[in-house]
C-alpha cells in the first residue's frame, strides 16, 4: 500500500509599519479584515512575525497568541476597563527623565514615559500561556529598534539579541524620538525601529517565509484621488509636514519592497495599506487616540474594499499558499464584526489642522533625526 503524502505547509508570515497609536489603532482593524476575509489565515499560527515601532506592539501580540479580537478589545472595546490600554498609559510624563535632564543642565530626550509600556505588556505576556522570552515562543518573533549610538537597525529576537524581555523590546521599537526617551538595553540606548526603515520586511524574508503580509497605516496623501477638493497648503506648516513625514515613510518603504521581490524572487510579498486619496486617514494625527473604534472600523472597509478590488491579483497568489479569499465575506455591506458601528466623523481642512498642529514638535524632531 502506497501513503498518499500530505502537501507540504507553506510558511506564511507578518510583518506590521508604525504609525503612532493611530498605526497600530489602524493595523487592528486592517488585521481583522484580512483574517476574516481569507480562509485558512490564523494571525495567531504563522511562522514569523515582524514588528516596528506601534507594528511591534501587535506583532509581539499575536506571536504570543493573543487574537486580534481580544486585542480590539483591550486597545480599543474596553475604553477605561481594568486591562484594557487606555490612552493614558502612553501619555504619562517622563519625570525622572525631567529630572535627571535637569541635574545634567540639558534638554531632556522625551516627553512622555515609556517605561509605562513595557510595565503593561510585562504583565500581559507574563499571564498563563504566554511569555515574556523570546526564546519560549513557538514561533519566530523579530522587533527592531534603532542603535542611536551606532544608527544601525538591531533585530530583537536574533540570536544574540533575544534574550531581552519581549515587552523591552517593544518599549525600544516605539521610542520615537522627542516623544518618548531612549531606552537602555545592556548599556545601550535604543530609539524607533522605523527610523532606517519602514517594514522590516526582510527579517521574516530571511527566515524562509514563502507569502509574507505586510501592513502599512502611513501613506503620503493624493489630493487628486480625494471625493472633494483640497488644498493641503491652506492647512499650514503641521499639514505640510504630516505630508513630508508621510511621504519620506512611504516611499523607503516601496523601494524596499521592489528590492524585496527582486531578491526574494520565491516569495511573494502582499502590501495592503490605505487609499491615498482617504482623507480621513490623513487629517488623523498619527499621535491621536480619539475616535479609536470608528478608525480601527474605517481601516477594516478599507481592507475589504481593497482585498475585494484585487482579489483578480491575490486569489491565484493566495492560493498557492493554500488559502482562499472569501468572497462572501467581500461582499458584504455589514460593518466590522468585532464591535458595533460608528460613524466615521468627518472634519474640514482647519480642524483637522488644528488636530495636526500637536504633532509639530514631535515631526520636526524626528525629521531633525533623520537629515543629521
Amino acid at each position: 500500500m502506497t501513503q498518499r503524502r500530505r502537501p507540504r505547509r507553506r510558511r506564511i508570515g507578518l510583518a506590521l509599519a508604525g504609525g503612532g497609536p493611530f498605526g497600530a489603532i489602524y493595523e487592528i482593524g486592517a488585521l481583522a479584515a484580512l483574517e476574516d476575509s481569507i480562509e485558512g489565515l490564523a494571525l495567531t499560527r504563522l511562522d514569523c512575525y515582524v514588528g516596528v515601532s506601534a507594528g511591534a506592539f501587535l506583532a509581539a501580540a499575536l506571536a504570543n497568541g493573543i487574537p486580534i479580537a481580544e486585542i480590539y478589545r483591550l486597545f480599543i472595546a474596553a475604553g477605561n476597563a481594568e486591562g484594557a490600554i487606555a490612552p493614558r498609559l502612553f501619555k504619562q510624563p517622563a519625570w525622572r527623565e525631567y529630572l535627571r535632564a535637569a541635574i545634567e543642565r540639558r534638554v531632556p530626550t522625551g516627553l512622555f514615559d515609556n517605561e509605562a509600556i513595557h510595565r503593561f505588556l510585562e504583565e500581559a505576556f507574563t499571564r498563563r500561556g504566554r511569555t515574556n522570552d523570546f526564546r519560549l515562543l513557538r514561533r519566530a518573533l523579530y522587533l527592531v529598534a534603532t542603535d542611536l549610538d551606532t544608527g544601525e537597525s538591531v533585530s530583537f529576537g536574533r540570536p544574540g539579541h533575544d534574550g531581552i524581555p519581549i515587552s523591552k523590546a517593544v518599549q525600544a521599537s516605539c521610542a520615537l524620538p522627542g516623544l518618548f526617551p531612549p531606552v537602555t538595553i545592556d548599556g545601550h540606548s535604543y530609539v524607533d525601529g522605523a527610523l532606517k526603515k519602514t517594514l522590516h520586511a526582510s527579517e521574516a524574508l530571511d527566515d524562509g517565509m514563502e507569502l509574507l503580509l505586510c501592513v502599512n497605516p502611513i501613506v503620503p496623501f493624493d489630493a487628486r484621488r480625494a471625493p472633494r477638493p483640497v488644498d493641503l497648503a491652506r492647512g499650514g506648516l503641521p499639514v505640510v509636514l504630516s505630508q513630508a513625514f508621510r511621504a519620506i515613510i512611504h516611499s523607503r518603504m516601496a523601494l524596499g519592497i521592489s528590492k524585496y521581490r527582486t531578491l526574494y524572487s520565491k516569495s511573494e510579498v502582499l502590501l495592503f495599506e490605505p487609499p491615498p486619496g482617504d482623507s480621513e486617514v490623513f487629517f488623523t494625527s498619527v499621535f491621536s487616540y480619539r475616535g479609536r473604534r470608528a478608525v480601527c472600523e474605517h481601516a477594516y472597509e478599507n481592507t475589504r474594499r481593497d482585498l475585494a478590488a484585487r482579489a483578480g491579483e491575490l486569489a491565484p497568489a493566495l492560493a498557492r499558499h493554500g488559502l482562499r479569499l472569501r468572497t462572501e465575506v467581500l461582499t458584504r455591506t455589514d460593518p466590522m464584526p468585532l464591535g458595533a458601528k460608528q460613524a466615521v466623523r468627518r472634519r474640514g481642512l482647519r480642524a483637522s489642522a488644528e488636530e495636526l498642529r500637536a504633532t509639530l514638535v514631535s515631526l520636526r524632531t524626528w525629521m531633525a533625526h533623520k537629515g543629521a
